[in-house]
């Protein structure tokens, strides 16, 4: 007998029920409870919430977010009915007035940043040949206003290459730079102003030619033989360390200023090193300090002893500046206090080598040297010649005129080919060193390129050391210069600071480089009389302007009257300033 089945089928397919098809009813209602809702088919095409794995160079294009938006924005739930439910109708309005991407036009739009078309922005530039760079020297301390050696302060700037950061790539990711004050600000300093940047680079004020008021010393004449074709190898020729009194009297210590005050010659009186810092403020990036002392309604802008206005800046505005050691720079020699001694080094021996020094021929002014003493000096004087020039500051507001007296300086004189007269020339010197340390800036290699590529060599070397070019031709249009003579300099090798080649000479008349390099001088005369202003209502005393190390201001204090007095010793010529002499041997 065969076993009874444990399932009757027939039972239980005739207890179904009757409907022909399987899930909830069929209806044609599209909403429930008065709430509007989809109705579902097993063919709708459910899409993905977002998909953050495509890959992009296989799809062409940018991944993510925008991808999701652009492939998957539409595959909703119950898109794949193809009925126009109250859902898709919303989301249809909704996307005429707003949308999360903008997909409009992103076929043209290139791989620019921020959108800006399809240029790559380099903050370096392109760096041409990278072998054979070279600088000047390390060893070398300056010798402030006093006849002793001082130090340094070690600041940065920025700079760049081939291959090397676009601009604004990773800012956010670069570590702030703190660099150090100056001098740092006591207890007892009192601030009285601060002003930006910003506010100063919009001040104009025309001062006019100005005139000259008295001169004194002599100049040499220019050896042209150093003006022969830039970079090639027939114009190279070693630096040589010649042993010449100069002198960097500060504003102060100065018996013909003080002659001047006391005859009322003049309201503000200052040197052109001090002077063309102040002018040129809004190109400084390194931190640096003026005293401005006001004394029977005269204001004299000095500097204090051992100032870094003495020291001559290497790559300061370069976009990626040389680091400092605490910044993990392992190059010592290449970080921005050596670099500043060697810079400073070249600038005090470099005028000294490219005149012909004859007695008999030379260019003598109207009175002798004011701080030479033959009788107490070993060396004989630097080829230096000093003019006293007078500008008018005034206002037409003002009651009364307000001049300023400020000695500038000249390095040598040269014939002028066509007319035969002297002109006067201030001699300046660029230094190169290591292409490959960082904080080269970019810069292209001079035993190449000088010769070739002069005008992409002087570009980079005003992108690189724009303040230090500034003041230059600031201190020439001073001293109504004629031509102002750069030299460039490099390292006989890269690794050593201790020899230095010159590699050639280029003459600019200084207005036509100012031009070249957009410097507004009646900017900078705007940015003097602001400050005068703003010491000029205050009370007799001591006040100190202070650029800060990592903002784009200046603070003007207030100070008690012997500050920076413990620092000065009373040494100098008749206790009036400083001996800065090149000494040693390259």
């Amino acid at each position: 007998m065969a076993p009874s089945p444990i399932f009757d089928l027939e039972s239980i397919i005739g207890s179904l029920p009757t409907q022909d098809t399987w899930g909830p009813p069929t209806t044609t209602e599209t909403t429930l409870n008065g709430i509007p809702y989809a109705p579902f088919s097993k063919g709708d095409k459910l899409g993905r919430m977002a998909d953050w794995t495509t890959d992009k160079d296989r799809d062409g294009g940018r991944g993510g977010r925008q991808q999701y938006q652009q492939r998957y924005r539409d595959q909703v739930y119950g898109a794949g009915t193809g009925l126009q439910t109250v859902f898709n109708i919303e989301s249809q309005n909704e996307d005429n007035t707003f949308s999360l991407v903008d997909r409009s036009q992103a076929s043209s739009r290139g791989r620019g940043f921020g959108g800006r078309g399809n240029a790559l922005f380099r903050g370096r530039g392109q760096r041409g040949g990278q072998q054979g760079q070279r600088g000047g020297r390390g060893t070398f301390q300056r010798v402030d206003n006093r006849g002793g050696r001082g130090g340094y302060d070690q600041r940065g700037g920025r700079g760049g290459g081939r291959g090397g950061r676009r601009f604004g790539w990773k800012d956010w990711d670069k570590p702030q730079r703190n660099r150090e004050a100056s001098v740092q600000p006591k207890d007892t300093w009192r601030v009285l102003d601060e002003i930006d940047f910003s506010r100063l680079s919009k001040l104009n004020l025309d001062t006019g030619e100005g005139e000259d008021m008295d001169d004194y010393g002599f100049l040499y004449y220019y050896d042209r033989s150093y003006d022969k074709q830039p970079g090639a190898p027939t114009s190279v020729r070693k630096l040589q360390v010649l042993d010449r009194a100069a002198y960097n009297v500060t504003t102060s210590h100065d018996p013909i200023i003080q002659s001047m005050a006391e005859k009322d010659e003049a309201s503000v009186f200052a040197t052109d090193n001090i002077l063309s810092m102040l002018m040129c403020a809004p190109r400084s990036l390194y931190s640096w300090d003026i005293i401005m002392v006001k004394e029977n309604n005269k204001i004299f802008i000095d500097k204090r002893e051992g100032s870094s206005l003495d020291m001559v800046t290497a790559n300061e505005n370069a976009a990626e500046p040389p680091l400092e050691i605490s910044e993990g720079n392992k190059d010592q020699m290449n970080s921005p206090g050596p670099l500043k001694e060697e810079a400073t080094h070249i600038n005090n021996v470099f005028p000294s080598q490219v005149v012909v020094e004859s007695e008999t021929s030379k260019h003598d002014m109207n009175n002798e040297h004011p701080f030479y003493n033959p009788a107490e000096e070993t060396d004989p004087p630097a080829s230096k010649a000093y003019k006293y020039r007078r500008f008018d500051l005034s206002l037409e507001a003002d009651a009364e005129p307000l001049h300023l007296v400020v000695r500038t300086e000249l390095d040598a004189v040269s014939k002028n080919n066509i007319s035969g007269e002297d002109q006067m020339l201030v001699i300046k010197a660029l230094n190169e060193f290591d292409s490959k340390a960082q904080g080269s800036g970019g810069a292209l290699d001079w035993r190449t390129k000088l010769a070739t590529q002069r005008g992409a060599v002087v570009a980079t070397e005003m992108k690189n050391n724009s303040c230090k070019l500034a003041r230059w031709t600031t201190q020439a249009i001073l001293a109504k210069a004629d031509l102002m003579k750069l030299g460039f300099v490099s390292r006989a090798h890269p690794k050593s600071t201790s020899e230095h080649v010159i590699l050639g000479v280029l003459g600019y008349k200084p207005r036509e480089f100012a031009a070249q390099m957009n410097l507004n001088l009646n900017n900078g005369w705007a940015i003097v009389r602001t400050f005068v202003d703003l010491v000029m209502k205050e009370a007799d005393g001591k006040y100190v302007l202070v650029k800060d190390p990592n903002k784009n201001l200046i603070r003007l204090y207030h100070v008690p009257r012997d500050t920076f007095e413990e620092e000065e010793d009373g040494d100098g010529i008749g206790g009036f300033g400083a001996v800065q002499e090149g000494e040693g041997e390259e």
